[in-house]
């Protein structure tokens, strides 16, 4: 079997891998190291979990130790482009961890932080620098960043940058770069729109592919089961204290399609006494983080996201992913339930369909070139159904601890980077009309 020793990789790196207890190197990690050490662009299509960062971390580290240049003020030497604050900041630790003996800096750069902070970070230079689009072109426009010296360009999970929106802002970075550097270009699909931004990036390309485009992991059972959408709810209260109570699950991962669905889910959660957070892109950084290290730690073992924690988020002990709500891409799905089943863990993956969703449901199946299996509603659902529709679940019920809707600036801010404009809703009186100045007047007179 292939070692890391036999991949031509420096002893600094050696050490780093040894004090991580890294074993055999992944399929992606022994394909593409050797690639990249020599100097090749690379286009990898994998999914997350089988070792992509490692697999263009490890070699650029040893290519810039190698190139032997310092980085000047205001610059970085590689740039790592990534769609979400939580897989830049991951990404950034393992960089930290795999350079620890090259004694290369390490800096992030993405929304929900201090720009001022950001502005410090980059001030004197970076060897590594890992950011999201947004607020990477945000330092450039105000002139505290400039590209003209990256050796090393990497853009991982490229396939969720173009569907969160960041279309734009590629194809401006991608102008503000040297025309000499070497570019690394990961994503788990490659439908056409994917294709034509490689294209775009990368010049004669090696081409590394480790599972079959669109695959679901093979260690996760996946069920589906029909359901009104006004019944969901009292399918997942059922589902949850079942599974907790059996001690099948261990840790949950809940997705929705929209922020506001992720929120009232932990509301009314909480109102029936299971205790949830949500992540997504209304919330503030640490909340975020908040969220995630109680998810982490198992202090809260059931976290309710949107898309936003689908990719890179490596969270042990997910034992089963729910998707309350189908995604209408059917590519997110497989990055949903890729949180389960990882490092040789079984997982399980649940779907609640309801009518309008059985048309995304044959689009999964149709991609991943598997059927689901239908499961019936569970005993004793007509009478939780009927009853959580006839109570009413306040915010002020959901129990402490529960983080509350953030203002922080998320990917919908970082994409558009557009300030809107206050409320024009007009001041209504009693009557439901608005107060016209004049009527304003005659009120004032009348009190006197």
């Amino acid at each position: 079997m292939t070692e890391f020793s036999t991949l031509g990789l420096s002893e600094p790196i050696m050490q780093a891998l040894a004090l991580k207890d890294y074993g055999q190197p992944t399929p992606i990690q022994a394909q593409a190291i050797p690639l990249v050490l020599e100097g090749r662009d690379l286009l990898g299509i994998a999914q997350t979990g089988t070792g992509k960062t490692a697999a263009f971390m490890l070699p650029s580290i040893d290519r810039l130790v190698q190139s032997n240049k310092r980085p000047q003020p205001r610059t970085c030497r590689m740039l790592v482009l990534a769609p979400t604050r939580e897989l830049a900041g991951q990404i950034a630790e393992n960089a930290k961890a795999y350079s620890r003996f090259a004694h290369l800096s390490v800096a992030t750069v993405f929304g929900g932080t201090s720009i001022n902070k950001n502005k410090n970070d980059v001030a004197r230079g970076v060897d590594v620098l890992v950011a999201t689009p947004g607020r990477l072109l945000d330092l450039i426009e105000q002139g505290f960043l400039t590209l003209r010296n990256v050796e090393v360009l990497v853009l991982d999970e490229a396939d969720q940058m173009l569907d969160l929106g960041f279309i734009h802002a590629l194809k401006a970075i991608v102008k503000l770069l040297p025309s000499k550097r070497q570019t690394l270009f990961f994503s788990a699909t490659m439908p056409k729109s994917i294709k034509e931004l490689a294209d775009r990036f990368l010049t004669d390309p090696a081409e590394v592919a480790v599972t079959p485009v669109a695959s679901t992991a093979e260690r996760v059972e996946q069920f589906a089961t029909f359901v009104n959408q006004t019944e969901k709810q009292a399918l997942l209260t059922i589902a949850l204290r079942e599974g907790f109570s059996t001690n099948k699950m261990d840790r949950v991962l809940v997705f929705t399609r929209t922020k506001h669905g992720a929120d009232r889910v932990v509301r009314l959660l909480g109102g029936n006494g299971i205790a949830a957070n949500a992540i997504h892109g209304n919330k503030s950084q640490p909340q975020r983080e908040r969220a995630l290290g109680q998810f982490r730690s198992g202090e809260v073992k059931i976290l309710v996201a949107t898309d936003v924690a689908a990719r890179g988020i490596d969270i042990p002990g997910v034992s089963h992913v729910i998707n309350f709500e189908l995604p209408n891409v059917p590519e997110q799905y497989v990055h949903r339930i890729g949180r389960t089943a990882r490092a040789g863990a079984d997982g399980m993956a649940i779907a609640f369909c309801a009518d309008d969703e059985r048309a995304y449901l044959k689009g999964i199946e149709k991609l991943t070139k598997q059927k689901v299996e239908i499961v019936p509603l569970p005993d004793g659902f007509l009478a939780e159904s009927d009853r959580i529709r006839t109570s009413r679940v306040m915010p002020a019920q959901a129990p402490k601890g529960h983080a509350a809707r953030g203002t922080g600036g998320g990917e919908d801010r970082e994409r558009n980077r557009v300030r809107r404009p206050k409320s024009r809703k007009p001041n209504f009186g009693s009557s439901g009309a608005p107060k016209t100045n004049r009527a304003k007047r005659r009120a004032s007179a009348g009190r006197k």
